[in-house]
C-alpha cells in the first residue's frame, strides 16, 4: 500500500484510521466519509490481564491475519518472502534504516493496527540468501554486529536521475553497528567507500539455486565488495570481517528511498548548517541555519560532497552521522512515539526499502533486534569512521588505505566489547573496585603446584580465534609440548570476548601448568566451585586475542580511544559546516 492509494474506498490506509482516542486510551478505527456512511465506527478493544482480547473486524484494505500468524515478536512466523538479490541500496550513507527500521517495528509491536498489518509488513520484505556469510543471526545473549549497506545502485521509482542509471551498485555507504553484549551501549563505524583493502573469494547464490565462487581482489576499493562481478551482500560481510576481524551477524541494505521515505514518515529530520549551501550536483539548497528535511531535500543533503567540510568523502561521512543522529532522536520525541500515524508510515517504509539476510528475514525477527536496541540511550551510541590515510602509492590522491596506529586500538575496543562512550563512568568506577578486590584473588590461580604436562587433559574450542585455531593448537601441544591429553573439539557453542581456561579446584595444578604452557594471563583463568570427576577434562576456548599456538595473546582491548580517532555521539546536534 503506497500514498498514491489514499482516497480510494477500497484501500484505505491503516496509519490514517487507527488513532488514539485520548477520553478512552483506546485506538479507534475511523474510516474515511465515504467509507464512514456504509459502515460504523470500529473500537479496539483493550486488552484485559485475565483474557485475550477478540480483534475486531479489519478495515478494507487492512490485511486480516491468516490462521497461525502472530503478532511482531510473537512465537509464530508468516509466510515465505520475496526473493533478493544484491540490489537495493542507497547513496552516501542511506543506513538510517538500522534505527528508523527496527524502532519503527518496536513501536507498533504492542497494539492490534500492528497484528492486522503483520503480513502486509512481512510481505514488504526482500531476503537474501548470503551462502553461509556471517554467524548465521545475532543472539540475544551476545554482542550483536549488524552491517547495514548503502549501495548507488539507481534502483526505485523517481531516482532515474541519480547518475548511471545502467549500474549495478556498489557498497557506496557502510556501517558496521555494534551493539554491546550487556545492551548498554552502541558502536557505530562507518567503513569509507574509497578505502583500498583485499576482498576474499565469495560463494554467492544464484537465482537458480546454485552457488557461483566469485574470485577474490586484493588491492582494491572497498566499494567493489558489492556489486560488482556479482558480489552480493554475504560478500560485503566477508570483506569487513577480514579488514576488521569482527564476523558480523546481519545485513540490511536499503535503497534510495530509504531516506526519502524514512524521513517523510517521521515528519522531517532537523538539520542545522553553519552556511549556505548551493549544491548543483546534488541539488541542494538550503540558507543558514535550521531545517527541517524530507523527502528528496533529505536525500540531497546525505548524498552531497561539495557542500562541507573538504568536500571529501570523509567529511561527508560525518555530515551523514549528523543526519542520522537527528534521525534517531526524533524517531524517541515524544511527537513520535505519541502518533500512530507515524508508526505505521515508519513500518511501512522501512519494510518497502529493506533488504535483508535469512536470520533477518521475517517482521518477527525483526522485532526481535528492535527489542535488543530499545533501552539503549542516545547518549551511548557512538559514531566513528575506522581512520585512514591518504593512499602514498597515489600522486593524485582519490583512494585511503588504513591509519593502522589509530584504527587497531579502536576495532580492539569494538572486538572487547568497550564502550567508546563515558557515560558509564560511575558503573565502571565501581565495577573497577570490585575488580581491584577480586584481582588478588586471581593472580592469586598462578601461585601453586604444577601437575606434569602428561597429566592435563583439555578439550579445545575455537570461541573467536583465527579458523583453524583448536586444531592447530591441540597438534602443537601434542608434538611439541608434551600434552597428549587435548582434544579439538571443533567451535565453541558461544563466541567469548578473550582466551579463558575453565577448571575445576581439583585441576589447579593442570590449569598452572597448561597456562605457563599456553602463556596465559591469570585473567583467563576462570576456576569452578565444585570439583570434578576423574578423567573429565578442562575446557580451553580461544577468544579473538588468540593469535597463534606458542604465541603471546594480543593485548587487552583499551579503554580509551587515542584523541584523533573521530567520534560523536547521537544525542548531540552539530551544525554542518
Amino acid at each position: 500500500m503506497d500514498a498514491q492509494s489514499r482516497g480510494r474506498a477500497e484501500e484505505i490506509d491503516p496509519a490514517d484510521q487507527w488513532v488514539l482516542n485520548p477520553r478512552t486510551g483506546n485506538y479507534e478505527l475511523r474510516l474515511a466519509d465515504s467509507a464512514a456512511q456504509a459502515r460504523p465506527k470500529v473500537t479496539a478493544p483493550r486488552r484485559s490481564p485475565s483474557a485475550p482480547s477478540t480483534p475486531t473486524a479489519p478495515s478494507p484494505g487492512v490485511p486480516k491475519p491468516r490462521r497461525g500468524d502472530a503478532p511482531p515478536g510473537g512465537r509464530r512466523g508468516g509466510r515465505s518472502r520475496k526473493g533478493g538479490g544484491a540490489g537495493g541500496g542507497g547513496r552516501r550513507k542511506k543506513a538510517l534504516v538500522i534505527t528508523g527500521g527496527t524502532l519503527a517495528f518496536l513501536l507498533v509491536g504492542g497494539s492490534l493496527a500492528a497484528y492486522l498489518y503483520y503480513d502486509h509488513l512481512n510481505g514488504n520484505l526482500s531476503v537474501t540468501d548470503i551462502a553461509g556469510a556471517g554467524t548465521g543471526g545475532f543472539k540475544k545473549d551476545q554482542a550483536i554486529n549488524i552491517l547495514v549497506i548503502g549501495t548507488d545502485k539507481r534502483s526505485g521509482a523517481g531516482n532515474e536521475g541519480y547518475g548511471d542509471k545502467e549500474s549495478v551498485g556498489h557498497a557506496d555507504t557502510t556501517i558496521l553497528f555494534h551493539i554491546a553484549k550487556d545492551r548498554s551501549n552502541a558502536t557505530a563505524l562507518s567503513i569509507p567507500r574509497d578505502l583500498i583493502t583485499n576482498i576474499p573469494d565469495c560463494p554467492t547464490k544464484q537465482p537458480d539455486g546454485t552457488t557461483k565462487a566469485i574470485q577474490g581482489s586484493k588491492g582494491t576499493r572497498f566499494n567493489n565488495s558489492l556489486g560488482q562481478e556479482g558480489r552480493d551482500a554475504g560478500c560485503t560481510m566477508r570483506t569487513v570481517k577480514d579488514l576488521t576481524g569482527i564476523e558480523v551477524d546481519n545485513f540490511m541494505m536499503v535503497d534510495f528511498n530509504a531516506v526519502k521515505n524514512l524521513s517523510t514518515a517521521v515528519g522531517g529530520v532537523p538539520v542545522c548548517l553553519e552556511k549556505a549551501v548551493d549544491d548543483k550536483d546534488s541539488k541542494l539548497k538550503l540558507s543558514q541555519g535550521e531545517h527541517r528535511l524530507q523527502g528528496e531535500e533529505a536525500l540531497a543533503f546525505v548524498r552531497t560532497r561539495h557542500a562541507f567540510g573538504n568536500e571529501s568523502d570523509l567529511d561527508r561521512i560525518k555530515t551523514q552521522q549528523q543526519f542520522l543522529g537527528s534521525m534517531m532522536r526524533e524517531m524517541k520525541s515524544k511527537e513520535t512515539l505519541t502518533s500512530p500515524k507515524k508508526f505505521f508510515s515508519l513500518a511501512e517504509a522501512a519494510t518497502k526499502s529493506l533488504t535483508v539476510d535469512q536470520g533477518l528475514g521475517s517482521i518477527n525477527k525483526l522485532t526481535d533486534l528492535a527489542g535488543e536496541l530499545k533501552d539503549i540511550d542516545l547518549k551511548n551510541i557512538t559514531f566513528t569512521t575506522l581512520p585512514v590515510l591518504d593512499n602514498p602509492a597515489e600522486k593524485v590522491k582519490a583512494t585511503v588505505v588504513v591509519n593502522q596506529a589509530l584504527a587497531d586500538p579502536l576495532l580492539q575496543m569494538i572486538r572487547g566489547d568497550v564502550s567508546l562512550t563515558e557515560v558509564e563512568k560511575k558503573e565502571q568506577a565501581a565495577k573497577e573496585a570490585a575488580d581491584a578486590d577480586s584481582k588478588a584473588k586471581q593472580d592469586a590461580l598462578l601461585q601453586g603446584n604444577r601437575a606434569p604436562a602428561t597429566d592435563g587433559r583439555v578439550n579445545i574450542y575455537n570461541g573467536g580465534g583465527p579458523k583453524g585455531s583448536a586444531s592447530t593448537t591441540v597438534n602443537w601441544l601434542q608434538n611439541s609440548k608434551g600434552v597428549p591429553r587435548s582434544s579439538n573439539v571443533g567451535n565453541a557453542p558461544t563466541k567469548v570476548g578473550a582466551t579463558q581456561l575453565e577448571f575445576a579446584p581439583n585441576q589447579a595444578d593442570q590449569a598452572r601448568a597448561l597456562a605457563d604452557i599456553m602463556g596465559l594471563p591469570a585473567t583467563a583463568l576462570k576456576m569452578g566451585t565444585t570439583d570434578a570427576a576423574a578423567k573429565t577434562a578442562m575446557k580451553l576456548t580461544l577468544g579473538p586475542d588468540f593469535q597463534q599456538a606458542g604465541a603471546p595473546l594480543a593485548p587487552a582491548a583499551p579503554q580509551q580511544l587515542p584523541e584523533d580517532v573521530q567520534q560523536a555521539q547521537a544525542d548531540k546536534a552539530v551544525c554542518a559546516k
